[in-house]
């Protein structure tokens, strides 16, 4: 049998401030998960309803007539 000594006889046990700082990144990237997860979906959601909305409005013929604007620059070209 193996010679019992303090460091094969326990288990070395993670200190208090490690558990709470484990506990804390946990709780972290659970909250950034979720986030990322909902801005997804939503973002998903929204590209869906933007799709939709072009696909039921026709696309607006351009006008032949030149705006006010661009017949000034055309006369002091």
């Amino acid at each position: 049998m193996a010679k019992l000594t303090k460091d094969n006889m326990f288990k070395k046990t993670a200190t208090k401030a490690e558990t709470l700082l484990d506990k804390t990144t946990r709780a972290a990237r659970e909250i950034l998960d979720d986030e990322a997860e909902k801005r997804a979906t939503k973002t998903a959601r929204l590209r869906q309803a933007r799709k939709e909305r072009e696909a039921a409005t026709p696309a607006a013929p351009k006008s032949g007539k030149a705006s006010a604007s661009a017949k000034r620059r055309s006369k002091t070209a």
